[in-house]
């Protein structure tokens, strides 16, 4: 009888398995029925488990994700999508004036276009002194590289007692490509976020000239170089700023994970890759203390800046509330949030108004900021809501500078703004193999911002540097803001 019991009970787990694995036959389920009641039963709840466990891991995330979670932290298939925004009808409200594009200040060549016979039946015309006019703009057939001979005499020198000869300062020493050539494709690259493969395909197929990735690459590290006094001008002109916002996202280097760090203002903008996320890069970069306006989110490592002045993001902060109401329903925390994210939005209606100005509304202002003290003096066994006020007590001071300042914003969009056209590039080129890849990235891309910014052309200005540098070795000064720009 026990031997009739095990080979039942083995039966049993044999089926149970085969249906685990989906390998389960049409013979095995009819055995199985004929097992009888209690081993249909087991096996079914067998396969319920099963299907439940997999449910759990599609529907959950991988790893645990809170609130205040950076969002470069977490992975993004645990992130959810996008909600779709309603579209909003294209074009000028009806009793606008339209927009159209600027007509062409130049013009380079006029045609005449008559009908020589009618073009419905083939008959003749009556001349009349009726014309219109239709200005087409377009590249030019057959478009490509000016390749130039410099023939160069080699004179002696009495004086000296050696041979001379002029400078070439169409391109750099050696080079066989021109400043304009380099500068554009590096502007493709670094300033665009074109591939490298795309800009050889651009360059050979419209230009009709042929380069190779690695000769094109060699010569963009030297632009680096020779353009690294103007990177770390700008570095000292945004450390000596009145304001200066900061950011970072995450970056590649050689298949390891780096930060990709920005700083910048309307006047420059300065980028920074390093292997930490944390205070060491912040100190290494502020060297003294900042006497201005540093406009960050609530990331910890900025607290190691010395600023003279703080501003936190209340973008980031208002998101962080939306995030937890997703995930807490307490009372406690519905009645914290309902108080923060009023006086969150009162401060930033009040610096919205078209007659803002701290002198003019220093009362309303005053009284922000008692709502603020009186938050912060509250407490609340709610975790989510000791976490928040925890951070406000440590950033009292940063939550409201936008208030008495006019050039501070409330939030640090200027800086995520500033950081997105090194994203797209990050997602089209996969960022660097090499740390003088690196390097050459960072210098590359801060000029091309930087000139950018200040409405400078960004190709002329460039190249009209490095002629001078060609010239004489040295590299003029970082070209100001263009007034005519504003």
């Amino acid at each position: 009888m026990g031997l009739t019991q095990d080979n039942h009970d083995t039966d049993v787990k044999g089926i149970i398995e085969a249906i685990l694995d989906g390998t389960c036959s049409e013979e095995l389920v009819r055995q199985l029925y004929r097992l009888g009641p209690e081993a249909v039963t087991l096996a079914l709840m067998a396969a319920t488990r099963q299907i439940a466990s997999l449910h759990a891991k599609v529907d959950q995330p991988a790893v645990a994700i809170h609130p205040s979670t950076p969002s470069g932290q977490i992975p993004v298939y645990a992130k959810p999508n996008a909600s779709k925004r309603r579209r909003s009808k294209r074009g000028a409200k009806n009793g606008h004036p339209g927009h159209h594009r600027e007509q062409p200040i130049e013009i380079h060549r006029r045609l005449t276009h008559r009908c020589p016979v009618c073009p419905e039946c083939g008959g003749p015309l009556q001349r009349c002194d009726r014309q219109r006019a239709r200005i087409i703009e377009d590249l030019p057939e057959g478009i490509h590289a000016e390749v130039t001979e410099h023939t160069i005499w080699r004179d002696y020198c009495p004086s000296c007692r050696k041979d001379v000869e002029p400078v070439v300062a169409d391109a750099l020493p050696k080079a066989t490509l021109g400043h304009r050539l380099v500068c554009f494709t590096a502007w493709l690259h670094y300033g665009l976020g074109v591939t490298i493969a795309h800009i050889l395909a651009i360059v050979g197929h419209h230009l009709h000239t042929v380069l190779s990735a690695g000769g094109l690459i060699g010569q963009w590290h030297r632009l680096g170089e020779i353009l690294s006094a103007w990177y770390d001008q700008i570095a000292e002109e945004a450390k000596s700023s009145a304001t200066l916002h900061a950011d970072e996202t995450g970056w590649r280097l050689a298949g390891r994970t780096h930060w990709l760090w920005c700083f910048a203002n309307p006047q420059v903008c300065y980028y920074l890759i390093d292997r930490c996320r944390g205070s060491p890069v912040l100190k290494k970069f502020f060297t003294t203390v900042f006497e201005g306006v540093l406009i960050t989110d609530f990331w910890a490592p900025y607290n190691a800046v010395e600023a003279a002045f703080r501003q936190c993001c209340h973008a980031h902060l208002l998101r962080e509330l939306d995030k937890t109401d997703l995930q807490n329903d307490g009372e406690g925390w519905k009645a914290f949030a309902k108080i923060l994210r009023r006086l969150i939005r009162d401060a930033i209606r009040l610096r919205k108004r078209s007659d803002f100005s701290p002198p003019r509304y220093a009362h309303r202002i005053e009284r922000i900021e008692k709502r603020l003290v009186s938050l912060l003096e509250s407490d609340c066994p709610d975790p989510d809501v000791r976490r928040l006020l925890k951070r406000l007590r440590r950033h009292q001071a940063a939550l409201f500078t936008f208030l008495h300042r006019m050039d501070v914003p409330y939030d640090n969009n200027f800086a995520e703004r500033q950081i997105r056209p090194a994203v797209v590039l990050r997602k089209n080129s996969q960022c660097n193999h090499s740390e003088k890849g690196a390097a050459t990235q960072a210098v590359l891309m801060s000029v091309y911002q930087t000139l950018k910014l200040r409405g400078l052309n960004p190709l002329d200005t460039i190249v009209s540097a490095l002629r001078v540098y060609t010239q004489t070795g040295q590299l003029p000064p970082l070209p100001a803001r263009n007034t005519a720009h504003d």
